[in-house]
């Protein structure tokens, strides 16, 4: 059964960096993809970014990119996302997701994480 534990949420304020890390378990992952949503306070999940086990190639929401990376440690089963530069629209549950790679929908999702950015 697929595990995921996401860990790093907080408050911080506008500028400040955070990184959040998902935890995986349960199977091998290199035929997944791993990705980050989000959902702020009355707005729908968004992508945030995303990343292939076994390639590493990544994918980010425009939002985001040049600000969030995302990566991953294959020793420890776990999926990173880097945030700098955050700013108040930043705020939001952040979720961990996997994937086949030959599935189109993530179908398997951790608890979220908050992230709070004040200005």
């Amino acid at each position: 059964q697929v595990q995921l534990v996401e860990s790093g949420g907080g408050l911080v304020q506008a500028g400040d960096s955070l990184r959040l890390s998902c935890a995986a378990s349960g199977r091998t992952f290199s035929n997944y993809r791993m990705a980050w949503f989000r959902r702020a306070p009355g707005k729908e999940r968004e992508f945030v970014a995303s990343i292939s086990w076994s390639s590493g190639s990544t994918s980010y929401a425009t939002s985001v990119k040049g600000r969030f990376t995302i990566s991953k440690d294959n020793a420890k089963n776990t999926v990173y996302l880097q945030m700098n530069s955050l700013k108040p629209e930043d705020t939001a549950v952040y979720y961990c997701a996997a994937r086949a790679i030959i599935q189109s929908n993530y179908i398997h999702w951790g608890q979220g994480t908050q992230v709070t950015v004040s200005s």
